[in-house]
């Protein structure tokens, strides 16, 4: 493992651990100001689906975005928890029965059979609006126009015209409602999975007050990084297994969807993700040294195994 590795690795680990404790104190049972009580059954189901487990890589990407501009790291930890809820709310909502009927995330059961298919939807709902309880403090940035921006920028990634509006082309492309037309993979991509990774980059650019030309790196990289993940899943989903994946493998398959694999083979999936390095690399060349981080990522997620 050569040393920017090594060292990716261990950012990745520090910041998944500094997520998680955030995450705790953040989802405690103790109420906040103008809450009245956090009722226990809520809370758990919360906790099950958001402590315990993942990679904490979009919290990374805003921790590390967030580093090329020198932003103080407890903000940047703040921004991330609130990404992370977003994207355990969707977790939540994508795995119960009128979605994609999944049994097992992260290699146990997932929130609906844990607990039942109400508790999983009222879990992701607080999970969704705590989200933007937290992207609002005042610890995240002491200007209020940075936390507007980032509030803005988080309720269109994750919304209407970013992820919920991608998982809604995806179940059409399933055939849910009627025939739905030709699916524009790329597309359904870039909302359903790639809007919020590429908040998780663009999250720093605004926390740092970035330049324009900076701001549309970290953006380019971020859309080059979404898609490249999204690739890697659909790879995965076909050559990977439940025991390591943590989560049933073939599922796209069954459920008919169209996906970069079906629609470019595996062969020309996986150039396609060389490609999307390759891009990604060139856009973080504005930041030197400073990007290094950031290219190790893109690479973490092109090869991961799960």
């Amino acid at each position: 493992m050569t040393a920017t590795a090594t060292d990716f690795t261990q950012r990745l680990d520090k910041t998944a651990e500094e997520t998680e404790a955030l995450l705790g104190e953040l989802l405690s049972d103790a109420p906040m100001a103008d809450e009245i009580i956090r009722p226990k059954r809520l809370i758990e189901s919360m906790r099950y689906s958001s402590l315990g487990g993942g990679k904490r890589l979009r919290p990374f990407l805003v921790v590390e975005s967030a580093a090329v501009f020198g932003v103080p790291r407890r903000g940047a930890l703040m921004a991330g928890a609130a990404l992370e809820c977003i994207h355990c709310y969707s977790l939540i909502h994508d795995d119960l029965p009128a979605m994609d009927n999944s049994d097992l995330r992260r290699g146990r059961p997932t929130l609906h059979k844990a607990y039942d298919d109400a508790t999983a939807i009222l879990a992701g709902d607080a999970l969704l609006t705590i989200a933007f309880d937290i992207i609002t403090r005042d610890e995240i940035h002491p200007d209020a126009g940075v936390r507007l921006a980032l509030t803005r920028a988080l309720a269109r990634c994750a919304g209407v015209g970013g992820m919920a509006g991608g998982q809604i082309l995806d179940l059409a492309g399933e055939g849910r409602f009627g025939d739905s037309g030709p699916v524009d993979v790329a597309r359904v991509q870039q909302m359903k999975t790639g809007a919020l990774l590429r908040f998780g980059c663009i999250a720093g650019a605004l926390l740092g007050q970035a330049s324009a030309a900076e701001y549309q790196a970290l953006d380019d990289y971020g859309r080059a990084l979404g898609e490249a993940f999204q690739i890697a899943d659909d790879l995965l989903d076909v050559e990977g297994d439940a025991a390591t994946l943590g989560k049933p493998a073939g599922a796209d398959a069954e459920l008919g969807k169209t996906t970069f694999v079906t629609q470019l083979g595996i062969e020309g999936a996986k150039q396609r993700v060389r490609d999307l390095l390759a891009r990604g690399d060139a856009a973080l060349s504005i930041f030197g040294a400073k990007g290094d981080v950031l290219r190790a990522a893109a690479h973490f997620v092109a090869e991961r195994k799960s």
